[in-house]
């Protein structure tokens, strides 16, 4: 007899509006991801990402609620813990996560950072680019490990920088890429096709020693 796979569970991590957010619920609603949003986990109750799904899948507390990061990063492991995630995206999540949390879901964790990695880790990526002269820019999706931005990078997507650019610009620009990358990586992952060992993207059993790209057609080759 067969039986269909079921969706895979993701929790999502965000402290802002939830536009990466909104781009994997709209993949899941056109079928594109075979997933559900079992959770929303924020370090801000005021999120605007909260609001995009039910209440009873929201968990937000403020940091300063806890009496150390240490504490915050269990309560938030549990809760993340609790509603039995496959995977978890940190989808423009601006709290560093700790040593400890990325190690209770080491493998798990994948996060998309605005800017061509291992450039401009942290935070400031798109002005930092630009004051850089750089002539490129884009976004990257990765595993998380203890070091910031620093775990092995999936896929890229880039954008020109042009003549009269604003971190403004720019960073609109980037988003426009941001979304179709982090859902064909997120679909790559979903497939089993890719694992990451040692650092190293294993793609269909090959190692990858550097990105996919997204390509215009919105396609990682």
């Amino acid at each position: 007899m067969n039986h269909t796979a079921r969706p895979a569970r993701i929790a999502v991590l965000a402290s802002g509006r939830g536009s990466n957010l909104q781009c994997l619920l709209d993949g899941i609603a056109t079928g594109q991801l075979q997933a559900e949003i079992v959770g929303v986990f924020s370090d801000k109750p005021a999120a605007l990402a909260l609001q995009k799904v039910p209440s009873e899948r929201r968990w937000a507390r403020l940091p300063r609620d806890f009496e150390s990061r240490e504490a915050f990063d269990l309560a938030l492991g549990d809760a993340l813990d609790a509603c039995a995630p496959d995977w978890i995206i940190c989808a423009g999540y601006m709290r560093i996560l700790g040593t400890d949390l990325v190690q209770r879901f080491n493998g798990r964790l994948v996060n998309i950072h605005p800017s061509l990695l291992p450039l401009y880790k942290g935070l400031h990526t798109h002005a930092r680019a630009l004051a850089a002269g750089e002539a490129e820019h884009g976004a990257s999706v990765h595993f998380v490990v203890p070091e910031l931005d620093a775990g092995a990078v999936i896929a890229q997507a880039r954008v020109p920088v042009l003549a009269g650019d604003s971190p403004e610009s720019l960073a609109a620009r980037v988003l426009q890429v941001e979304h179709p990358l982090l859902l064909a990586s997120v679909q790559l992952l979903l497939s089993s096709r890719l694992t990451e060992q040692g650092g190293v993207i294993q793609l269909d059993g090959h190692s990858l020693f550097s990105p996919l790209r997204l390509d215009s057609a919105g396609t990682l080759a």
